[in-house]
C-alpha cells in the first residue's frame, strides 16, 4: 500500500452530503503522519474548481497548479476519513502556503 502524507493532493470518490451519490474530485490530505501509524486511514478536505462561492472552512489554492490540479480550485471545509485504499492516486502535493491557509480555515470552521 502507498502511504500518503499531509499536504497530498489525491484523487477520491466523494460522498455528496446527502449521500445519494458520489463523485470522483481532487481532495488535500490534512491527517499527519502521527495519526496515519497504526491506521490504515486519512482525513481529506474535498477539493472545488468552483472559485466563485467562499464559505466557512474554505481557502483558495494560489498554488494549484504546483498542487497538481487542472484549474483553479479552493480547498472545501468539507472533510471526510476514508481508508487509504480508497485513493485512486496521488495527483501532487499543495503548496505550504496554502497547507498553511488550509490548516487556518479548518481551525476556524472547527473552533479549534
Amino acid at each position: 500500500m502507498i502511504a500518503y502524507s499531509r499536504g497530498d493532493v489525491v484523487l477520491v470518490n466523494f460522498l455528496f452530503a446527502d449521500e445519494s451519490g458520489v463523485n470522483r474530485r481532487p481532495a488535500a490530505v490534512v491527517s499527519t503522519d502521527t495519526y496515519h501509524q497504526g491506521r490504515q486511514e486519512v482525513i481529506i478536505a474535498a477539493i472545488t474548481s468552483n472559485v466563485g462561492r467562499l464559505l466557512v472552512g474554505d481557502h483558495v489554492i494560489a498554488g494549484w497548479q504546483e498542487a497538481g490540479l487542472l484549474f483553479p480550485s479552493v480547498a472545501t471545509g468539507i472533510i471526510r476519513t476514508i481508508k487509504q485504499t480508497m485513493i485512486y492516486r496521488k495527483l501532487g502535493v499543495m503548496p505550504s502556503a496554502d497547507m498553511q491557509g488550509i490548516e487556518d480555515t479548518l481551525r476556524l470552521a472547527l473552533g479549534l
